[in-house]
This record gives structure tokens, C-alpha cells and sequence, in this order.
């Protein structure tokens, strides 16, 4: 077993009062093993959309000035004051961050469970995985397969359980189809392998043409560029050949959700005429903010619609331990085929806070993901 080392990095997120995102490294002692507890060495977590939010706090980053602090680099951006009434109940607290990553268990506590996980490569999502080490439950970690490296196993928690939580929602609630938009990203490529395999009707929305043809390679049938001058005639025709009556939309703000209700509205089945429209269910849930603006509906779609918020942790809450544990084995199972990912940057802690690197995650750029490897110097 190896030595337990005393201190590791970890990344801090700091929002002052005065308005200004601190991002820091700082020594984190290194908590040893309980009973049933790991150590986990990390050595790979995602920046996902999810972990900008406590990450950067809605700075603005093109304000990002970089430093050197007791030699550990510090970078420091503004945040309007708008967004600062939002973050009350963080001001002046240094927050770990990092909702999910792997490693290799290198000590653990006394239970048969935990020391079972020893020299094994696991996935964990117990937050603050933007660090060099973690001790966890060995009950939130996910075995990976034997010879399976960290990094193909770092995205292990968010995107696919957000994939698989997206088609039970879909069944749970009696639609038969789905839309998704910014559809080319990671967790789009895995919702358009999860649907061929589940024989699941799909439309994906994306921004370019390039995206189109990528989706389609992967054996995607509807895809639909909202850049293309036919975008609405190619929506309408795609959710009517899909029969699909439920989206999941991750930009959040602009006139794509109200495209989208208005394409289930005119693809719904026609009966006598209704000021009210069609009685077909049209729903669509908002789970990311590509575009930070207002959210704009155009009240074309009748009265038999809504549009609401959709995150992974009620719907995990709502399946239960049990479902829980069956989509993690799923996952496991398929890491390298239907759930796999790709990354365009590998990063080491200090470079999270280079304001260069900080634009381009910042972003959100539909194809770009990074990944964080705690020990790269």
C-alpha cells in the first residue's frame, strides 16, 4: 500500500465581497482513510458546464489577471453586481471544486469493502476532485474495468447518468421521442448512441454544419442546424417523423425553446379546429445555459405545454438507491463504447487558472472539453 501522503493541491473558488472571483491552489491536508473510507489518487476530472457555476462564479473572464502568490499562481476576475446578489451565501468562502473525476485507490480504511478497492481505478462523484487526492465512501466509488485508464473513466457520473436520466424521464412521463439541442457535445454523442441502442426516436439540434454531418456518422437520423435558413421547416418535419412531444434543452435562453414547442404544436395530430390548439402534452426542460438571456416564448404552441427546469440530482433522488445503483453498473459496463468521451486539452491544476486557458472553458464551445489531471506539472 503506498505511503499516505500529508498534503496535496487542491483548487479554491473565492467570491469576495468587492465583487472579484479568487482562484487559488492551496496545501490540503490529506484526510486519512475511516472504516469503510478510500484514498483516492486523482488523476482526471472534466470541466463540465455543471462546474463552471461554482468554478467561476459568473465572472467575467476576458477581467481575468493572473499573479504569483507565495509561488502559487492566483488569478482574480470581476463579477457585475448583478450577479453578486446571487452569491450571498458563498462571499468570502473558499469552495473546493470539481463535481466528478477517477483515480486509483492507493490506501484504505479497515472494512473488507474499502480495502477490496485497493490498486483498483474508480470513479468518484463526491465533489472537490479538482485535487491531487480524495478520501471518499468506498460506496460512492464506481469500480471501473480492470486495465481501464482514469481518464476514459473521469466522465463516468454527469453526462451519462444526465443521458439515461433524459430517456427514463421521457418513459416516466409517456412521451415516446426526444429533442436535444447543442447536440454535437459530449453528452449529446451519448445520447445519440443511447437512443440507437434503446430504440429511441431522437431529434438533435446543433449550430453548424459540420455538426450535422459528425452526428450523422454516428448513425444519427434527425439532426437539424438552427444556423440553416430551413431550420424551422426541417424541425417541424423531423419532431413529426419522430413523434417526439419532449426536449431537453441545454441554452436555456433566446427563442430556441419556443421553436421547439412551436414545431411539436404544428406536428401534432389535427382534429376540429381549437382556439386553444392541439391537446398534445409538449413539454421541454431547460438543464444548461449556453445563453445566459431571457428565456423567450412566442405563444404559438396552444395551451398544452410547459416548460421547467430538469437537474440529475432530483432525478437520481427520485429513482432511488436501487435505480441509482443499476444505471452505474450500465455505465460501467459500456465506459468505452456507448458512454465513452473525448477531450480536445489535458490541463494541469495551475493552468485551470491561466486566463488563456480560463477563455477557451469559459466558452462552453460545443466539442471542446477539458480535463483537469491533478498531478501533470
Amino acid at each position: 500500500m503506498t505511503a499516505i501522503p500529508d498534503v496535496g493541491l487542491q483548487l479554491r473558488s473565492t467570491v469576495t465581497g468587492e465583487g472579484t472571483l479568487e482562484l487559488t491552489l492551496v496545501d490540503e491536508p490529506v484526510v486519512e482513510p475511516g472504516t469503510n473510507d478510500v484514498l483516492v489518487r486523482v488523476e482526471a476530472s472534466p470541466i463540465n458546464p455543471s462546474d463552471l457555476g461554482l468554478l467561476l462564479a459568473g465572472a467575467d473572464v476576458t477581467t481575468a489577471l493572473a499573479a504569483t502568490v507565495a509561488d502559487r499562481p492566483r488569478v482574480t476576475a470581476s463579477i457585475d453586481a448583478g450577479a453578486l446578489r446571487s452569491l450571498a451565501g458563498r462571499l468570502g468562502a473558499s469552495m473546493s471544486v470539481g463535481n466528478e473525476g477517477a483515480g486509483t485507490v492507493i490506501a484504505a480504511g479497515s472494512s473488507e469493502t474499502a480495502r477490496a478497492l485497493i490498486g483498483r481505478t474508480v470513479s468518484v462523484a463526491g465533489g472537490s476532485m479538482y485535487s491531487q487526492y480524495r478520501t471518499v465512501d468506498a460506496g460512492q466509488c464506481l469500480v471501473l474495468p480492470e486495465g481501464t485508464a482514469a481518464r476514459v473513466g473521469a466522465s463516468a457520473f454527469v453526462n451519462p447518468l444526465t443521458a439515461l436520466g433524459m430517456v427514463e424521464t421521457m418513459r416516466r412521463e409517456g412521451h415516446t421521442a426526444l429533442v436535444h439541442t447543442a447536440a454535437a457535445s459530449n453528452l449529446g454523442q451519448m445520447l445519440v448512441r443511447l437512443c440507437l441502442e434503446e430504440h429511441v426516436p431522437l431529434v438533435n439540434v446543433v449550430r453548424r454544419p459540420e455538426q450535422v454531418a459528425m452526428l450523422r456518422a454516428l448513425g444519427a437520423e434527425h439532426v437539424c442546424d438552427s444556423s440553416a435558413p430551413s431550420f424551422m421547416a426541417d424541425l417541424i418535419a423531423a419532431v413529426s417523423a419522430a413523434s417526439a412531444t419532449l426536449a431537453f434543452d441545454a441554452t436555456g435562453g433566446g427563442t430556441l425553446a419556443s421553436h421547439i414547442l412551436t414545431a411539436m404544436e404544428a406536428a401534432a395530430p389535427t382534429g376540429a379546429y381549437s382556439r386553444y390548439g392541439s391537446t398534445t402534452h409538449k413539454q421541454v426542460y431547460i438543464y444548461g445555459g449556453l445563453d445566459r438571456g431571457p428565456t423567450v416564448l412566442t405563444r404559438s404552441f396552444g395551451f398544452a405545454w410547459g416548460v421547467g427546469g430538469w437537474l440529475l440530482t432530483p432525478f437520481l433522488q427520485k429513482i432511488g438507491s436501487e435505480g441509482f445503483t443499476e444505471l452505474r453498473q450500465r455505465v460501467a459496463a459500456e465506459i468505452t463504447t456507448t458512454f465513452s468521451s473525448t477531450y480536445t486539452q489535458e490541463i494541469s491544476l495551475a493552468e485551470v487558472l491561466d486566463p488563456a486557458v480560463m477563455a477557451r472553458y469559459a466558452a462552453q464551445a460545443t466539442g471542446e472539453k477539458f480535463l483537469v489531471v491533478p498531478h501533470r506539472h
